[in-house]
């Protein structure tokens, strides 16, 4: 009998130590566009990646990292084998709004929390069961169009044309563009749509032309969005142009050229962290992240998305402390524990504003979250 129960308490302490092991590490899953029409964002994301801490609160960090070609299918695709074959803990991702929206459905299936790096705020509006799990660190697109229209009011611009993705994207940028400029009184002459891939959009830009608008704003992201300013320049477009946060990379300035100098745009305030106030509250922040970057990639090759992925590794490390309290990584209740622990996140400086979240808020920015920038001499300057 004593030997039985030498044996039972020798069984017992290697399953113990045996389960600490499986699940010492964090897995984290990651699905990005570093191919595809929106390969421009989704680069310096898979960049940042490699970047990141490989542990955190004493825990090593697995980041385990798929491309989606900036494809929906591919992108749930990629979850599913994130969550059922490499048992993650969070899944971080997509890129793009399209991608992350038809993602909410694997993780709230799988009781997974996902931190999106899209801008969209249908991605975690409005609060439900299945939005529950997910979080994301961009701007939501109704905090950006606000500011956008702020400065039309402020520049007297009465009429407006609008030309966004025929995506989820675009759409949900008219939704708020739309809503906030009928408020300000500004009237919108004109609502186009193109495609992603498109090579040419003459007939939309000549609809804009004949309305003769006194501003234009493109509701795209990434290299793509330069087409319609490219076209409306070739046509002789004289009025004040408008992109999005969508396009805050080094690559839209050099694909667009010459023809985006003067445009202007919301983005966050890493873009220009060199210039911010040293009163800024998020400058000390975005610039480690600047720093860290460019030293691997070289200077002026930061862009606003690769903080995307050092803002939800931000939340990471602000939240796993707190779900390891509770659970072990590779178990349901780790999982829950971090959803908890990231809708609790309070005052987390990161490179692109102060997150506090709550839970009918899962993105948590305010106002310190966005400047204005102006495009001059294929260089981000602050709007002061």
């Amino acid at each position: 009998m004593r030997i039985n129960a030498r044996i039972g308490r020798l069984l017992a302490v290697l399953a113990a130590a045996f389960a600490v092991t499986v699940h010492a590490d964090i897995n984290v899953g990651v699905t990005l566009s570093a191919t595809g029409p929106a390969a421009s964002l989704g680069i310096p994301e898979k960049n940042s990646f490699a970047l990141l801490p490989t542990t955190i609160a004493g825990q090593k960090v697995n980041y385990i990292v798929l491309d989606d070609a900036s494809d929906t299918t591919t992108a749930v695709k990629n979850t599913r084998k994130l969550i059922a074959e490499n048992k993650v803990d969070v899944i971080v991702g997509s890129t793009i709004t399209p991608n992350s929206l038809a993602m909410i459905d694997v993780v709230a299936e799988a009781e997974t929390p996902m931190i999106s790096m899209a801008a969209s705020s249908r991605i975690i509006e409005p609060m439900d069961a299945k939005r529950y799990w997910v979080f994301k660190t961009p701007q939501n697109d109704a905090q950006m169009a606000t500011a956008i229209v702020e400065h039309m009011t402020n520049n007297n611009v009465k009429t407006v044309a609008y030309i966004g993705f025929a995506d989820a994207y675009g759409e949900g940028w008219w939704n708020e563009f739309s809503k906030i400029a009928e408020v300000r009184k500004i009237q919108i002459v004109a609502n186009e749509r193109f495609n992603r891939a498109d090579t040419s959009v003459t007939g939309q830009v000549l609809k804009i032309m004949a309305a003769k608008p006194d501003a234009v704003l493109v509701g795209g992201a990434g290299t793509p969005a330069a087409l319609p300013q490219k076209s409306l320049k070739e046509k002789g477009y004289k009025g004040i142009m408008y992109q999005t946060h969508g396009v805050a990379n080094a690559d839209f300035l050099r694909v667009c050229g010459k023809d985006c100098e003067g445009t202007f745009l919301p983005a966050g305030p890493v873009l220009v962290a060199a210039q911010l106030p040293d009163s800024n509250p998020i400058k000390k922040a975005a610039l480690e992240y600047v720093n860290k970057y460019e030293a691997a990639h070289g200077k002026g090759s930061v862009s606003t998305f690769g903080a995307h992925a050092w803002d939800a590794a931000k939340l990471l490390a602000s939240a796993v402390p707190e779900a390891l309290k509770k659970g072990q990584p590779g178990t349901r209740e780790f999982r829950k524990a971090l959803r908890d622990a990231l809708e609790a996140t309070r005052n987390v400086t990161a490179a692109h504003g102060v997150f506090n979240l709550s839970a009918q808020d899962h993105l948590g920015f305010d106002q310190r979250a966005r400047v204005m920038v102006r495009i001059e001499g294929g260089n981000w300057k602050l709007v002061q």
